[in-house]
This record gives structure tokens, C-alpha cells and sequence, in this order.
């Protein structure tokens, strides 16, 4: 048997093959030493790298020279047994990479290319609002047919157009983790020969009745008529778009609710949906109504928004006014949240237990419910502040329009 080398003297030895003994050898090469193992297998010979030294210390190349041994008793090439434990190694890493982590990295990888910078706000936020709250947390790999279903179903009817952007969006993604290798098979967000065995088809969807919302992009238009309008009605209506609020707290909030030195409205608990007190960012548009009233100088107790009777608005009174007397027919009071929280998944890209806190709603999964308790008054007063100026962003453009025409004249 050959003489077992020295630790001390490895880095020492001369050019050429060193051998430790039993197929161990010490490889010398252009001040490079390497571990090799030479061993037979089906009458032939092989070598096996066992990495550098000193990264692998003489003790570290005899254990791994005596694992490969073991193998070999049993009739196993110790080359192939590594590679299979490397590319199981390789996809177990592949399908713990979720699909907010695909969908994070296929958005950057192709900001570029879109022209609209808003292109990729839309993008994160569609899929923060309906995607990553079902399959955000999954391994890429495991995202299947009933998992996208569950993502669609619940938006497919009322939401059409959404649901339609958010499926193809999924679809995209993962394609692309497939390509990149970190999910295999078919794509289970395709449409044609698969989701549409099981989804109604988008031009065959009926316009749903229940809480009509009118489209935020025609919003604009509507606010700007809806401002030159001065009942106490139409200023209900105003202040219920700008704070995203329920009907029932706009036309039951008093004087004594709202903070005016911090513009803040603060909606006792017995008032709210969840019975929990909730606070409102008011942003300069809310404030501009509510010191516009004659009522916000009086009786602390009193109603912002009284009827003629100094009683609450009704709810029928509000939706009779914006159907009949601002010719919205079929819409509601209530549709305007359902405006604001498409508007804030597709135009902007804020998180979506934001724009969830700025609708009041009580959140079921207990890390955002966790989050939302923090109340997030900041992050919520800039995105109010956003959608304030995205309502009233027509008459701010009549303004300029006009401004323009007295300098010119």
C-alpha cells in the first residue's frame, strides 16, 4: 500500500499525482491541489473530483473517499449518486420559490420594456389585491388548477375585465417559471381547452346587478359635474367618494367626529360594520366640503349632512339622487368603494392591506389583520390623497385650460 500523506507537508509536495492510499490521491497542478478518487466500476476506471484543498482538509478527503467506498459496495456509481443528490438538491431549492417570488422577479426582469411606467404598478398591484393572497405564499411548483380558480371565482362575474387581466397576468409567470425550470407541466392559467371548461366566458357575462359600481375611469367626469351641484345631497355624495366611506357613516357623521387640526374623522365603533371605531385621513378636498357647510360651525352634535327635517339622510334619498337627479341609473352609493378599490388595484401599486384599511374591511388572514391594527393613518392619508386628486383631476384640468386662456387674453 502506498504511504498515507501528511497534513503538514500537502502543501509541500511537487507537481504530479499524490497518492494517500485506496484510490485517494492528491493532485498537484500549476500551484493547485486538488482531491481525486480513482475507483472501478463495471470494469471501468473513473475519477471522481473531490474539490480543493485546502478547502477540503486531508481528513474531509478520506471521509469522502470512504463514503464513495460504501457506495460502491453496493454496486452504486458514486459520480451518478452525486449528481442525482445535486439535482434533487437543485429542485427541491426550484419549488420552494413561491409564486410572489416568480411574480416579483419576472416584473423587473421586464420593466424595461414596458413604456408605461404605471404598467408595472399595475401589475404588482392587481396581483397583491387577488393573486398573492391565495397563492402568494405556494411554491411556484404547486400552483394548480384549483388553486387558480380559487383566485378567479370570486371576481369572475362582478369583475370581469379584472379577473380576465389578473388570469392572463398569472398565466404569463408561469410560463416563465417554467422556462427558468422552477415548475414543470402544463400551465394551469391557460384559457383555451382548460379554464374555459370551467369559467363562464368574459363576452358572455351578464353586467352583475348587486352593488353597480361605476368604472373609475369615467369617475372624473362624474365628479366634476357632481361638484357644481350644492345640496346637502350632492355634498354627501362628494364626501362618501373622497373617503371610499359607507353610505350609513357619511349620512350618521356629526360635527364632533371630525378632528380639524389633524383632519381626521374618527367613526365611533357603534357606527361601524365591524362595531370596531375606525379613523378617515381627510385629505384638503373632504376639508374644503366640510367647512364649506354651515353646520360645521355649530352644534358639535350636530349631522354634517342633515335632511331638510334637521333628521339623517336616507339611504333611499342619496341613491335617488344619483340615479335620478345625476342620471346614474342602475349605479349605488355603495358601488363608489368597489370604484375606488379597482381603481387602487390597477392604477396604483400600493400593498393591498392598504387599500383594504382604507375600505374599513376587517381582514380574515391574522398577519395583515396583525398589520392593519397599526391603523396605518400615513401610508392610507397619501393614498386618499392620490384618489382625491384622481376624482376631482377633470376640473383641475379646466382649471388650467382656463387659467391659460385669461393670461392669453
Amino acid at each position: 500500500m502506498a504511504p498515507r500523506l501528511v497534513s503538514t507537508a500537502l502543501h509541500r509536495l511537487p507537481e504530479g499525482l499524490h497518492p494517500d492510499g485506496r484510490g485517494l490521491y492528491l493532485q498537484v497542478k500549476n500551484d493547485s491541489r486538488s482531491w481525486l478518487f480513482r475507483f472501478m466500476i463495471h470494469g471501468k476506471g473513473r475519477w471522481m473530483g473531490l474539490r480543493r484543498y485546502p478547502d477540503v482538509s486531508l481528513a474531509q478527503a478520506r471521509k469522502a473517499a470512504d463514503d464513495a467506498r460504501r457506495l460502491l459496495r453496493d454496486g452504486v456509481d458514486p459520480i451518478e449518486a452525486r449528481k442525482q443528490q445535486r439535482q434533487a438538491a437543485k429542485l427541491d431549492a426550484a419549488q420552494a420559490i413561491t409564486f410572489e417570488t416568480c411574480a416579483t422577479e419576472y416584473i423587473e426582469a421586464h420593466r424595461a420594456e414596458w413604456r408605461n411606467p404605471k404598467h408595472a404598478a399595475q401589475w404588482t398591484s392587481t396581483l397583491q389585491t387577488y393573486a398573492y393572497p391565495v397563492i402568494g405564499s405556494l411554491p411556484v411548483q404547486a400552483v394548480d388548477t384549483a388553486f387558480i380558480v380559487k383566485v378567479l371565482q370570486p371576481i369572475w362575474l362582478e369583475k370581469t375585465e379584472t379577473a380576465s387581466r389578473v388570469r392572463q397576468r398569472i398565466e404569463v409567470i408561469l410560463n416563465w417559471a417554467t422556462t427558468l425550470g422552477y415548475r414543470s407541466g402544463d400551465n394551469p392559467a391557460r384559457w383555451r381547452g382548460h379554464l374555459d371548461n370551467l369559467l363562464a366566458r368574459p363576452t358572455k357575462i351578464k353586467a352583475v346587478k348587486h352593488h353597480e359600481a361605476m368604472p373609475y375611469a369615467v369617475l372624473p367626469e362624474f365628479y366634476a359635474k357632481l361638484s357644481k351641484h350644492k345640496t346637502i345631497s350632492a355634498q354627501a355624495l362628494i364626501f362618501t367618494i373622497l373617503t371610499a366611506a359607507r353610505s350609513g357613516e357619511t349620512r350618521g357623521a356629526t360635527v364632533s367626529e371630525i378632528d380639524e387640526k389633524n383632519e381626521v374623522w374618527t367613526i365611533p365603533g357603534k357606527r361601524t360594520k365591524s362595531r370596531r371605531e375606525y379613523r378617515v385621513p381627510l385629505t384638503k378636498q373632504a376639508m374644503i366640503l366640510l367647512r364649506s357647510l354651515a353646520q360645521f360651525e355649530g352644534n358639535r352634535d350636530a349631522l354634517l349632512f342633515p335632511n331638510p327635517q334637521g333628521r339623517a339622510l336616507s339611504d333611499t334619498a342619496m341613491r335617488k339622487y344619483l340615479q335620478e337627479d345625476m342620471k346614474q341609473l342602475g349605479l349605488t352609493v355603495h358601488g363608489f368603494r368597489s370604484t375606488f378599490r379597482d381603481w387602487a388595484a390597477e392604477c396604483t401599486n400600493v400593498p393591498r392591506e392598504v387599500a383594504e384599511a382604507s375600505l374599513a374591511h376587517v381582514l380574515r388572514d391574522k398577519t395583515e389583520a396583525a398589520y392593519q391594527r397599526k391603523d396605518m393613518l400615513d401610508r392610507r392619508r397619501k393614498l386618499m390623497e392620490e384618489w382625491a386628486n384622481y376624482c376631482a383631476s377633470r376640473i383641475q384640468a379646466g382649471s388650467k385650460i382656463v387659467a391659460k386662456r385669461r393670461i392669453k387674453s
